[in-house]
This record gives structure tokens, C-alpha cells and sequence, in this order.
């Protein structure tokens, strides 16, 4: 049987709150909202939830750390909500463990699609999880994309296993979140051709890159900030990269042939 879509909405404006209960209950979630920060973490941690909405602005402790203690017990999707629009605001909130943010005031029918889009991303993964067997980890360094499958992505003592949802680098587990582990799919994945920042923005969204969809400056700039976040983990150079380079005013590509 399979389990049912499940929110947690951290606000504590209760109009707010209220409507995204709806927005999320008519995308299908089983929804349970707090005003709190802290009682935010202890839902998420009970509750185990797909998504999770939470304000920058609340009463005790702030989003952005409510955002790190999410991210210490849970892959959920945090979607951020700012009343502001600066931009270290949301760098500081993608830093702290968000996927992405909401400038308010939204509409409800473009926040209900931009949610669906994130539940198709995740549906994917999980059914990713389920379908698949063991697969058997690939040995050797530096290997190039003719090593590469569907399941198992590997590039210079890299090890990207999308039938487990892990990496390794040089035999260590990394802890990622989902968005950096989409994004690192798509970059080993093009096996060295450049994505452009604005096709990876359209594919987080789970739509074709070539799709002609509206891209703006912020939503480049939110990649910019997943795969700083990313080569942080990865322990890479932006100056002598192992695994991402950065084309400058482009987008990204997979070091290959190294």
C-alpha cells in the first residue's frame, strides 16, 4: 500500500497557515501545522513528512535554524516562505538546509504547482528505491563515463548510486540532500556537457530542459548556492575542481577525463 503524502507547516501567521493547509490538502497531503520553530522539528521528527513549508519569521527560534535541525533528522523537502526579497536571505535559507523559497505574497495555484512538481521529483526517487535490486559498487579511480549505468554513476573515486540514494567519495558516505543529489544526477549525467544554469533550474522543477518556462535571475542564483553547498561536501575546488566545473557565465559541467 502506498503511503500517503504527508506536510508539515510551520507559519506563524495563522491566515497564512490556513491557506496553505488547503493549497497542500487539495495537492492530496495529510497536513499538521505548528506556529513554532521548535515544535516545528518535533513534528518532523514524529510525523516523518514529504514536504515541509516553513516561515523565516517565527516566534522562537528562526527558520533558518528550525532549517538546520530539520536537515539533522530528515530528507523532507523544505520549502522556505520570505516575506523578504533580499538576496542573502535566501542564500542564508538555502545554506541552512532548504530546497528552495517562496517570495510572499504567492498565489495559491502557482505554490499548489510548484509543490506537485517537487512530489513528482521525490515519487520518482522513491519508486527508484523500490523497483530497484542491489547493485554492485564499481572499483577503480577515475573512471569515465563509459563505467557509468542508470544506477551507478562513478568519476574520479566519486560513487553516485541512485538505487540506494547514496554517495561516497574515496570510500566515505556523504550525507546530501535530495536537491544536491538531483542536481549531482544531472551533472555526472550529461558526462561532460555543460548544463546551463537554466536547465537545471527547469529540471529541479521536473520539466524538460528545453521547455521555455520562465527562469529568473533568483532561481539561477538558488542553484549557484545547491552546488556551493554541494562542492562543499564533495570537498571540491572551484579552482581546481575533482568533479564540478564551473563555465563561467553558463552553467556547469562534470570534470571528465582527469
Amino acid at each position: 500500500m502506498t503511503r500517503a503524502r504527508t506536510a508539515v507547516v510551520v507559519e506563524d501567521d495563522a491566515d497564512i497557515r490556513g491557506l496553505l493547509e488547503v493549497v497542500l490538502q487539495q495537492s492530496g497531503f495529510d497536513v499538521h501545522s505548528t506556529d513554532s520553530g521548535v515544535s516545528g522539528v518535533e513534528m518532523v521528527g514524529f510525523h516523518e513528512p514529504d514536504l515541509v513549508t516553513l516561515d523565516i519569521g517565527l516566534p522562537d527560534i528562526d527558520g533558518f535554524e528550525t532549517a538546520r535541525r530539520i536537515r539533522m533528522i530528515s530528507d523532507a523537502h523544505i520549502l522556505m516562505l520570505t516575506a523578504r526579497a533580499d538576496e542573502i536571505d535566501t542564500v542564508l535559507g538555502l545554506e541552512s538546509g532548504a530546497d528552495e523559497y517562496v517570495t510572499k505574497p504567492f498565489r495559491p495555484r502557482e505554490l499548489r504547482a510548484r509543490v506537485d512538481a517537487i512530489m513528482r521529483r521525490r515519487t520518482a526517487h522513491q519508486a527508484t528505491h523500490q523497483d530497484t535490486g542491489p547493485v554492485e559498487m564499481p572499483s577503480g579511480e577515475g573512471v569515465g563515463p563509459e563505467a557509468d549505468s542508470e544506477l551507478v554513476r562513478t568519476l574520479n573515486g566519486l560513487v553516485m548510486n541512485v538505487s540506494t540514494y547514496s554517495v561516497q567519495v574515496d570510500g566515505e558516505n556523504l550525507s546530501v540532500t535530495p536537491t544536491e543529489f538531483t542536481l549531482l544526477d544531472l551533472l555526472l549525467g550529461a558526462k561532460g556537457h555543460i548544463r546551463t544554469k537554466a536547465d537545471l533550474v527547469r529540471r529541479l522543477r521536473n520539466e524538460d530542459s528545453d521547455a521555455g518556462t520562465f527562469v529568473s535571475a533568483a532561481d539561477e542564483r538558488s542553484v549557484e548556492v545547491h552546488v556551493g553547498n554541494l562542492r562543499r561536501k564533495l570537498g571540491d575546488s572551484v579552482h581546481e575542481p575533482r568533479w564540478i566545473e564551473t563555465v563561467r557565465g553558463v552553467g556547469y559541467r562534470a570534470v571528465i577525463g582527469r
